[in-house]
């Protein structure tokens, strides 16, 4: 039973981990008010209210190295740093 439990609690944990990505690029647009980043690659990520944010506030132009989930769709921010 314990093996069982213990397979189960691996199996969750590949698959939560593997459900995270990271990206990196330049902001073309931060809009605040939706919370929405566009890097100048087209990608968009929401950013989630909870986020993790590191160094200097997101602008545009602004380098960004972000951790997101897929969510519904979007890629959600979960954790952000702004390099400048």
């Amino acid at each position: 039973m314990s093996r069982a439990v213990a397979i189960l609690a691996a199996v969750l944990l590949i698959a939560s981990v593997a459900g995270a990505a990271d990206i990196e690029g330049k902001v073309k647009t931060w809009d605040p008010a939706t919370k929405m980043i566009t890097l100048e690659d087209g990608t968009e990520l929401s950013v989630a209210t909870d986020a993790k944010m590191m160094g200097d506030q997101v602008k545009e132009g602004s380098t960004v190295k972000a951790s997101y989930e897929e969510k519904d769709g979007k890629k959600v921010i979960t954790q952000i740093e702004v390099k400048n």
